[in-house]
């Protein structure tokens, strides 16, 4: 009897199956990590401008052998004081597919503007460093890397 109960059920939801199954198919799939360069920038600066700067200094390789490791090292020559020092430090690769790789929170505590990490590279493209400052501005630099093997997309 409950094999007869079950075969039952089953031919009741095998219908269903095969309806959800097509619109399923057809629903482009997004991730919920995709965030574009644009929407990224208006999300961390709140739509305030961004001046290019002298004061970031941005060390990546000009040539990255393998882009699931690049090396990336931000230097900022700024103060630290309690009124006025370096907020905050985000790393951007301008074409992956969520370009923030890291978003640094600082105080005048942390005594200067510095962070360093290693982040993937889907493909050749621009790294960027936007930092800001505690006066509300956001000052930029950005150098491009070349990936030659290895790149994750």
């Amino acid at each position: 009897m409950k094999r007869r109960s079950f075969l039952k059920g089953l031919a009741a939801t095998a219908p269903l199956a095969v309806v959800t199954t097509p619109m399923t198919l057809s629903a482009k799939a997004t991730s919920p990590n995709t965030l574009d360069l644009k929407s990224a920038m208006d999300a961390i600066t709140k739509g305030t401008g961004v001046k290019d700067s002298t004061k970031i200094k941005l060390t990546v390789p000009e040539i990255a052998e393998n882009g699931a490791v690049v090396p990336v090292k931000i230097e900022v020559d700024h103060p630290m004081d309690a009124a006025n020092y370096v907020k905050s430090i985000h790393v951007i690769a301008t074409k992956n597919t969520n370009v923030r790789c890291a978003d640094v929170m600082l105080t005048p505590l942390n005594d200067k503007g510095y962070f360093a990490t290693r982040i993937k590279l889907g493909t050749s493209q621009d790294v960027m460093a936007l930092v800001g400052l505690s006066n509300g501005e956001f000052i930029k630099v950005q150098k491009p890397v070349k990936v030659t093997i290895g790149g994750c997309g």
